[in-house]
């Protein structure tokens, strides 16, 4: 895998070529044609194959990356300004993906040209028109690590519990789904998939146009909470480059941007395979793993002022990851306990409603608790992907953590989520544990355990692959 060449002043000055990307209309409010975007195994059997096709092939062979005719315009777009780990990472995709489904219509010159999704809880390994390594084949990329998703599947985004919307919220569908399933299949791809330029795998395209579908079969639910239409939420613009905006409050639903999909239903089960994915055990595992993960030996970091907004309580210092799970201790001192103990019984809150969701506000006090990865990196065996990590907070000693993972999952971390931190944090990687601690209590706050769970596709590397320069627990005046 290459690193694609990007620069961004001339990025900046070739999309002064707003004229073209002007072209790409957003919907009349008269429109009445929705267009119905298919699943794979549906799509490739519809004269609309071959467009797809000979777009991604045109676009890929055009060498102006400053002009959205060029494959790898739309890689930078992302690559500069995709929100991730933080609000608006579904909205702004949605926008994303369909500005670059009016380009492929454009270059295609098939005006109802749709962009196809991959359903990976229907059909979990990949397509085989994006493995044929034939020269002539624009959908095959080199340098992937699996060609299956199996170990990123997971139900939790559509637990009953999920029911608010928007990261900042208690029981966020938002931030579930980003952790889990979206990141892993990053990860387990692997190859360009686990990378901030992710899109030049032309799979990238389908991963999120499930991603999107998979959100707006989530919001049809009855008991699900989006915030209103004329909510402040909606307010503004996502600019994904210099003449192409969208509003924020376009990407409330599909239909107003005229499409739809053909299966607009939550998935209820996993694939049987998938079951090799389970929380907690790799796919050569096949018995329950009863204990969490061994502590590793780990220098303590004291409690200190970050920033003016964070608030380190402790923790250790230069975590390594291999192919095994680890978990690491922090020791909290009296006061860091107190505090702690504080920011989780003022956060507690009522069951969220439709009226007035749980929305987590910045405050001027130190009330928002969460786990910091910083200053993270990713070997060169690490970079390939294939695997990533679930973390936990307080797994219990012995028991099956397969039954009590839940209740203590904070996120996961892998060559995707540490390429983002590292582009957009300068390292850092803030995971938000509010929900994790009200559910877990106030009781036994002086011993944290931060467990890593290492997950792999069938295939996955040996030795190190990312490494953490300190793993703390952090107090914040600034919601997640």
């Amino acid at each position: 895998m290459t690193t694609n060449t990007f620069d961004r002043r001339a990025f900046l000055k070739g999309s002064a070529s707003a004229a073209a990307l002007m072209s790409l209309p957003l919907p009349a409010i008269s429109a009445t044609t929705t267009s119905i975007r298919l699943e794979w195994q549906a799509f490739k059997l519809t004269p609309h194959y071959a467009s797809f096709l000979n777009a991604v092939k045109l676009m890929k062979a055009a060498t102006d990356a400053t002009k959205p005719t060029s494959w790898t315009y739309w890689v930078n777009v992302h690559l500069n300004n995709c929100p991730h780990m933080v609000p608006y990472f579904l909205a702004w995709h949605r926008g994303y993906i369909y500005y670059f489904e009016q380009q492929l219509r454009t270059v295609s010159g098939d005006s109802t040209l749709t962009l196809p999704y991959w359903d990976y809880y229907t059909y979990p390994t990949m397509p085989s028109e994006f493995t044929d390594a034939a020269s002539s084949n624009p959908l095959y990329v080199t340098g992937r690590a699996n060609t299956d998703v199996y170990a990123a599947l997971t139900l939790a985004p559509w637990a009953k519990n999920v029911v608010n919307f928007q990261r900042g919220t208690s029981n966020s569908y938002e931030a579930s789904f980003e952790s889990a399933p979206h990141n892993p299949v990053h990860n387990i791809i692997g190859g360009w998939m686990a990378d901030m330029q992710s899109p030049t795998d032309p799979i990238f395209y389908l991963h999120h146009a499930n991603v999107d579908r998979l959100w707006h079969a989530w919001s049809k639910q009855p008991q699900t909470i989006l915030p209103a239409p004329n909510s402040s939420y909606w307010s503004g613009t996502f600019t994904y480059a210099s003449g192409l905006t969208m509003a924020k409050a376009m990407t409330y639903m599909p239909s107003l941007l005229n499409y739809d999909y053909s299966n607009d239903n939550v998935p209820t089960a996993l694939p049987v395979n998938a079951q090799q994915g389970r929380i907690i055990r790799v796919q050569a595992q096949v018995v329950p793993i009863l204990v969490r993960p061994a502590l590793g030996n780990f220098a303590t970091t004291p409690a200190r002022t970050i920033a003016t907004n964070r608030r380190s309580l402790g923790g250790v210092a230069n975590v390594t990851l291999n192919e095994n799970s680890v978990s690491a201790n922090i020791s909290l001192p009296a006061a860091s306990v107190s505090s702690l103990q504080g920011a989780v019984s003022t956060n507690a809150a009522p069951a969220a409603n439709a009226v007035t969701p749980n929305v987590q506000t910045p405050t001027t006090t130190f009330r928002y608790p969460n786990i910091v990865l910083d200053n993270v990196a990713v070997t060169s065996a690490g970079k390939a992907g294939g695997y990533y990590y679930n973390i936990y907070l307080n797994l219990p000693a012995a028991g099956d953590a397969d039954v009590n993972s839940p209740a203590h999952f904070v996120g996961t971390f892998g060559p995707f989520e540490a390429s983002g931190a590292i582009h957009h944090n300068g390292g850092t990687l803030i995971l938000s544990v509010s929900d994790v601690l009200q559910n877990l209590g106030v009781a036994n706050l002086n011993n944290l355990v931060v467990s890593f769970v290492r997950v792999n596709g069938p295939n996955s590397p040996k030795g190190q692959v990312l490494s953490v320069g300190e793993v703390r627990v952090e107090l914040s005046t600034d919601g997640p």
